[in-house]
């Protein structure tokens, strides 16, 4: 006996139900995204507390103007990327510095300690890489290649040509590829210059 299964509603259904009112709808909506908005604020800020706000920020945002979000000019995940960048950006000028990086937060499930202190250390310069490079090129890296947005849905949360996504993406992961160079070069031949800067 085959079971009919209900198709889930799209994100265009449920924001018009929430837009009538329907709670269960926003609900739903919150548990399809916002583990995504986290991760994002999380590799932009470096402080998943940071990220919890933002994350919280955003959907108060997208309650308090459910009539906003115009379906036609982007999807939904677009749409909140573009909230939570702003909300970010704000945050970090406000507070004029940057959330240090919770490095111990990585774990690795190989049971060699000595991998296990390299991958961490790799793990950390790779956070402290993307962490000093400029607002506008880290979030362009982390929608597009940690996040895999496409380079049109990055152009209309940064709400920028998308030939401007491509060139501070280019930017940005040589800069990444740089600084880790840096690092790979002062593990060889340690020196007193650090090497993120």
């Amino acid at each position: 006996m085959a079971i009919n299964r209900v198709p889930e509603p799209s994100d265009g259904e449920l924001m018009e139900r929430a837009r009538q009112g329907e709670r269960e709808a926003f609900a739903a909506i919150y548990r399809r995204h916002q583990a995504v908005v986290h991760r994002f604020a999380r590799s932009m800020t470096g402080s998943p507390e940071v990220a919890d706000d933002v994350v919280q920020d955003v959907f108060l945002t997208l309650m308090r103007d459910l009539g906003r979000y115009d379906s036609s000019r982007a999807a939904l995940s677009t749409y909140l990327y573009g909230v939570a960048r702003n909300l970010v950006r704000h945050r970090l000028r406000r507070e004029r510095r940057w959330v240090e990086l919770d490095a111990a937060s990585e774990r690795v499930a190989s049971g060699d300690v000595g991998a296990q202190m390299v991958e961490s250390e790799r793990v950390r310069q790779v956070r402290a890489g993307i962490a000093s490079l400029s607002v506008r090129h880290r979030e362009v890296l982390v929608l597009c290649d940690l996040h895999e947005v496409s380079y049109i849905d990055a152009a209309v949360a940064l709400k920028v040509p998308v030939g401007t996504v491509r060139s501070r993406l280019h930017r940005a992961r040589q800069q990444l590829l740089e600084r880790l160079r840096r690092c790979d070069a002062r593990a060889v031949m340690p020196s007193r210059s650090t090497c993120l800067t």
